[in-house]
C-alpha cells in the first residue's frame, strides 16, 4: 500500500478528470458533493476503482459490508430479504439485487483542497496522483437518450386515485408511487451524461458508479443513512417545489407552510424514528431538524434529520435490515405501502429507491437515496429512469404527475 497527496486541488476540475479516467475501467465509483457542504459530509469528493473482490447481495447478508472499503449499491429489491412481499413487475434494466467491490485504489478530496490517493496493490500512488492532476479533455461522446414513458398520464392518474381510495379506507397513511421511463441506445458516453446531470443539479449526494456492464448516474439530494462512530444519521426528504430565479424565498415559504408537504414529511420522520429505534440504545432517537427547507439548483426540498446512538455489536447488515428501504421511498405503514405500490406500479424499481454508498476501514458508512438517476445496462442497451412522489389523502393526481415531471427534468434535459 502506498499513499500520495497534493494540495489546493480544484474539486470540479478533478471531478471532470476522474470521469475521463473512468473510461476503460470495469469497476469505478465517484461520490461528489458538488461543493454543497451539507451536515455530516466528510469529503468534497471520494472515489475508487479496480475490484480486488466483488460482493453480491448474498455476500452482504453474510457480513461482507464489514472489514474495509466497500463501494457499490443495494437496490430496492433487497427489501425481499427483510420482508415477505409480492414481486412480479417486469425489470426493464436487468440489474442485480446488489453489488459492491473492494477497490484497488481509493482517493479523497477534503474540503480544504487536499487530495490523497491510496493504492492497495502497487507502489505507484504518486504516478496515479500525477495522472489525476492533468487537465481533463472535453468528451466528444453521445449523451442522447430518447426516454419514453412506461405508462400514460391517464394510467398514472388512475393509479394515484386508486391509492388515495386505499388511504381513504384506512389501509395506509401514505405511499410513494413511482413511474418509469425507458430508452434504448447503441452508443452512449455515460460519464459525459453524468457530468451534464451533475452540473444541472449540484446535488450533494451525487454518484457515478460503474459495475461491469451496469452504470448508475445519480444526482441525489438525499441521504439515506450515515454511521459516524456509534451515531446514526438519517435525513429523509419529503416536500418538493420548483426553485424560482427571482422569488425563491416566497417559493420556500410556500413549501414550508404547505399542509400537504408537512404532513408527508412528518409521517416519514415518524417512520424513520421507528426504524432506527430497532437498533438504537434506549432514548437515543432524536429529531434534530424538522421541515428544514433547502434550495438546490433546480428544486426546493423539505429535509428533516433524525439521529440515534447504535447499540453495541450491531452490524451494518443489522442496520440495513432495520431501516431499508428508506421510508421516504415507501410510505407508512412501510410494509403495507410497499405492497400497494407494487400492485399499481408498472415496472420493478430495481436500483431506483435503493442506495449507493460506501463503508470505511474504521467501520463507518454513508449511503444516499437513489433518486434523480439514470440506470444503464450496456449488455442490453437499455437505460431507465424512475421518478415518484408521496401520495397522501391531500394529493391531487395531476399535481403529483407534474411534480414527477419536475423531478425528471434534469435527466431529460441532460439526455437531449
Amino acid at each position: 500500500m502506498t499513499i500520495a497527496s497534493a494540495h489546493n486541488v480544484d474539486p470540479i476540475q478533478l471531478e471532470h478528470r476522474l470521469l475521463e479516467y473512468s473510461n476503460g475501467r470495469s469497476f469505478f465509483a465517484l461520490y461528489t458533493s458538488r461543493g454543497y457542504k451539507s451536515a455530516h459530509t466528510e469529503h468534497a469528493l471520494l472515489f475508487a476503482w479496480g475490484a480486488r473482490r466483488i460482493f453480491s447481495a448474498d455476500d452482504l447478508a453474510a457480513g461482507a459490508l464489514e472489514g474495509g472499503w466497500r463501494f457499490g449499491f443495494a437496490g430496492y429489491e433487497v427489501r425481499h430479504r427483510f420482508e415477505s412481499l409480492d414481486r412480479g413487475n417486469p425489470a426493464l434494466g436487468d440489474w442485480p439485487e446488489a453489488l459492491f467491490f473492494e477497490p484497488e485504489v481509493v482517493g479523497t478530496l477534503s474540503w480544504d483542497g487536499t487530495l490523497e490517493v491510496t493504492n492497495y496493490i502497487s507502489t505507484n500512488a504518486e504516478n496515479t496522483l500525477m495522472e489525476l492532476l492533468q487537465l481533463a479533455q472535453p468528451s466528444p461522446g453521445s449523451t442522447t437518450l430518447d426516454f419514453e414513458p412506461v405508462e400514460t398520464q391517464e394510467q398514472y392518474l388512475q393509479a394515484v386515485q386508486s391509492l388515495k381510495d386505499h388511504i381513504q379506507r384506512g389501509d395506509i397513511y401514505e405511499v410513494n408511487y413511482c413511474t418509469a421511463f425507458k430508452a434504448n441506445f447503441e452508443s452512449l458516453d455515460a460519464a459525459a451524461l453524468f457530468q451534464k446531470m451533475a452540473e444541472r443539479t449540484d446535488a450533494p449526494f451525487s454518484a457515478y458508479l460503474k459495475l461491469d456492464q451496469h452504470e448508475l448516474l445519480c444526482t441525489s439530494p438525499e441521504r439515506y443513512i450515515k454511521k459516524e462512530g456509534a451515531t446514526l444519521i438519517s435525513q429523509p426528504i419529503k416536500g418538493t417545489n420548483r426553485r424560482l430565479a427571482l422569488a425563491n424565498e416566497q417559493a420556500i415559504e410556500e413549501l414550508r407552510s404547505s399542509e400537504k408537504e408537512r404532513a408527508e414529511n412528518v409521517m416519514i420522520v415518524d417512520l424513520v424514528r421507528n426504524d432506527l429505534s430497532r437498533v438504537a440504545t434506549k432514548g437515543s432517537v432524536q429529531v434534530s431538524e424538522l421541515y428544514g427547507a433547502y434550495a438546490f439548483k433546480n428544486v426546493n426540498q423539505l429535509i428533516s434529520t433524525v439521529t440515534a446512538e447504535c447499540k453495541p455489536g450491531t452490524s451494518h447488515w443489522d442496520i440495513f435490515k432495520a431501516t431499508f428501504p428508506m421510508g421516504s421511498m415507501t410510505g407508512a405503514p412501510k410494509v403495507s405501502a410497499m405492497q400497494l405500490a407494487e400492485r399499481y406500479e408498472k415496472t420493478a424499481r430495481e436500483v431506483y429507491s435503493g442506495t449507493v454508498g460506501y463503508t470505511t476501514p474504521s467501520g463507518d458508512f454513508d449511503f444516499n437515496v437513489v433518486i434523480r438517476s439514470v440506470a444503464i445496462n450496456r449488455k442490453t442497451g437499455v437505460a431507465t429512469t424512475h421518478v415518484g412522489g408521496a401520495i397522501t389523502i391531500l394529493s391531487d393526481p395531476k399535481q403529483e404527475y407534474e411534480e414527477c415531471l419536475l423531478k425528471a427534468e434534469s435527466m431529460f434535459d441532460s439526455a437531449r
